[in-house]
């Protein structure tokens, strides 16, 4: 393309407008390689044009004009963020269940493992007498079985109860996935909490009240506690990004799992929310024990389902939970 020394924008124009019309229609349409390769060229050939006409004229509507086309031009070659009703629909449908599915083996091992510990404390305080008189006076532990215990679900009103509980919960989970990269902080939380469940269950148990601590965990614990396995589970990988970055520099590895991760952390607010209502308001609630615990089960039910079931899908679909290259940057290629 020639330069013209005091150019007459109006000629130019004329010269050139089929160009830019075609740079136009490059991009809005869907492009192979071919039109790539054309959109790049008719970008580089119009900002010349636009520099001569900010040369020669200055401002003036033909560079006005052209200035728009290049902005839709250049945002095709570099991308552009999606609106935010966009972005959060990709979250829940693909970035939050992906990652949640990534999880779903570990986070049954930290069950197992959580359960082991909770039922083995319980079991072997319980069939030592000189063990539960350690744990306080006779007449207080007694009290705690017949009515402290329940009575922590009923105290307060319940939503000011299930807003207790669901801010404790949800700060945990954070704490796992933040704290992660240690590989302590999720593994002593999720002991602490196992062998506080057995000192209590030891307790019911010595008053023949354990199966009345089963009806009154179950209901909102079903969805509580894997919602805390699946957080240390997402520290864990975290950690584990640290030790064992593969072909990536530590780094990228940790940036890249912090960022699939704390998807995580932010998709357990709401499914903690959804616990902390079954505890603020059926575990505590005169109704049939079968309606609350079916209640718990419904509620863990629709996680497992869009963890195992919408996940898989997200996940055979590519999505890891990642966020897409336009937000996270453009990762190094590296061959082999």
């Amino acid at each position: 393309m020639s330069t013209v020394n005091q150019v007459d924008a109006d000629a130019l124009t004329d010269a050139r407008r089929a160009e830019w019309q075609r740079l136009d229609e490059l991009s809005r349409a869907r492009l192979d390689g071919q039109g790539v390769d054309e959109l790049i060229v008719r970008y580089r050939a119009a900002s010349a044009d636009l520099a001569e006409l900010k040369t020669s004229v200055g401002d003036s509507p033909q560079g006005a004009y052209l200035s728009t086309i290049l902005v839709r031009a250049r945002l095709r070659l570099t991308g552009a963020s999606d609106n935010i009703l966009t972005q959060t629909g990709r979250f829940f449908a693909s970035q939050l269940p992906a990652a949640l599915y990534r999880l779903r083996w570990l986070t049954l091992l930290i069950a197992l493992s959580f359960i082991a510990v909770a039922v083995g404390t319980a079991a072997w305080i319980s069939n030592d007498p000189a063990l539960i008189a350690t744990l306080g006076e006779p007449d207080a532990l007694e009290q705690y079985a017949d009515e402290s215990f329940t009575g922590y679900y009923t105290e307060n009103p319940a939503a000011v109860f299930m807003g207790m509980v669901w801010t404790n919960n949800a700060w945990i989970a954070m704490q796992c996935v933040l704290f992660g990269v240690t590989g302590i902080w999720p593994i002593y939380m999720l002991v602490q909490n196992a062998m506080g469940l057995g000192v209590s269950g030891a307790v019911m148990a010595a008053y023949d009240r354990a199966d009345v601590m089963v009806l009154y965990i179950l209901p909102h614990g079903m969805l509580e506690m894997t919602c805390i396995f699946v957080a240390a589970a997402a520290g864990l990988r975290v950690f584990w990004a640290w030790v064992a970055p593969g072909h990536r520099s530590r780094g990228e590895a940790l940036a890249t799992e912090g960022r699939a991760l704390a998807t995580v952390a932010i998709g357990l607010v709401f499914a903690l929310f959804l616990a902390g209502l079954v505890e603020g308001f059926v575990t505590g609630w005169a109704l049939p024990w079968p309606v609350k615990i079916g209640i718990g089960g419904a509620a863990l039910a629709i996680f497992l389902i869009y963890m195992v079931v919408i996940g898989g899908r997200a996940h055979r679909r590519g999505e890891t939970g990642d966020l897409l290259e336009y937000e996270a940057g453009t990762p190094r290629l590296i061959a082999g």
